[in-house]
């Protein structure tokens, strides 16, 4: 019998898209339920909020993999869905075995993760895609003001603006991960674009969103938009060779101008895809379209443009909550 549940990893915050992955599976099959698993799930609100909350080992422990395989066979799991960047790679590397147990891992493949996670390899990607870039400087000869932040990182953690050669410590100067590239004009907005890709790597939706505010790195007010950076897009990204599912874009966009500047992918579900979500680009569905109920899912142009979204900070309660 297929399985019919599906499972979100890391889960921490991720309360909207837990939902988004409720409604959309409650749709479909009402039966089936939506799990999270976090380090500490008794502390996640994403882990409190849904069907059920499980407990797996940091990504980094060697007992990760197999631990995630047990659970999935106990859940009846038929698709897993990472939610932070350390988990990509790892779980890339173990499709094959989870998918001769009947789970589909939606993790794009381990080469083009590899281009996303070292932010220096990006530009080569986007370079194949035809999508232009900021530079990347070389260390030995870097013009000031100019941007540093770690090939890996994310969340903005370690990000920020140099404007003078003596800003940067031993510290950065010793640091193999620190990369330095070329500066965004003040005047060029930011975008977030998701980005849905079928199982043979074919785009079937193109949504951006512009980044109005942000904190610790992730949207907190967003608004879709159309325009010239649509069409740009569009024009260019007809297919992402080994993506699977969402990916997530990061744009500066020159508006007078009308040219775009990427500068890194993340092929996850971002922090802010709630907003695509509620503009009607179903990823969640899509994917449960296609890896649960073996339908093809159709391109998708019909999202809402303009939809604002403005998010607040909310709580969840848990009574009489053991001490950990």
């Amino acid at each position: 019998m297929a399985r019919s549940n599906i499972l979100l990893t890391s889960a921490g915050r991720r309360v909207e898209l837990m939902q988004a992955f409720q409604d959309s599976l409650g749709a479909r099959l009402p039966s089936s339920r939506v799990y999270c698993a976090d380090l500490k799930p008794a502390l996640s609100s994403a882990c409190v909020a849904a069907d059920s909350q499980y407990s797996l080992p940091g990504v980094t422990s060697p007992d990760y993999p197999q631990a995630l395989l047990s659970l999935c066979r106990e859940l009846d799991i038929a698709l897993v869905i990472p939610t932070i960047d350390t988990e990509l790679l790892v779980m890339a590397q173990h499709k094959a075995e989870f998918a001769e147990q009947g789970v589909t891992l939606v993790v794009s493949d381990e080469l083009l993760i590899a281009l996303c996670r070292d932010k220096r390899l990006t530009p080569r990607l986007y370079s194949e895609l035809g999508v232009d870039t900021l530079a990347i400087l070389d260390p030995a000869a870097l013009t000031f003001p100019c941007f540093t932040k770690p090939a890996g990182g994310s969340s903005s953690i370690g990000a920020f603006r140099l404007d003078r050669a003596d800003e940067i410590d031993q510290g950065m100067r010793d640091d193999p991960d620190r990369m330095y590239m070329e500066l965004a004009s003040p005047d060029w907005g930011e975008t977030t674009v998701d980005i849905y890709c079928d199982r043979a790597g074919e785009v079937l939706a193109i949504v951006p969103r512009q980044r109005i505010e942000t904190r610790a790195g992730e949207v907190s007010k967003g608004c879709t938009r159309r325009g010239w950076l649509h069409a740009y897009l569009a024009a260019r990204l007809k297919r992402i060779p080994g993506g699977m599912g969402c990916l997530t874009l990061q744009v500066f966009t020159d508006d007078v101008a009308q040219r775009c500047y990427a500068i890194e992918i993340n092929p996850r579900f971002g922090g802010g895809y709630p907003l695509s979500y509620a503009a009607g680009a179903d990823f969640p569905g899509w994917l449960i379209d296609e890896y649960m109920l073996g339908k093809t899912p159709e391109p998708c142009d019909s999202w809402e443009e303009d939809l604002l979204m403005l998010r607040y900070d909310a709580k969840i309660l848990v009574r009489h909550h053991a001490s950990s």
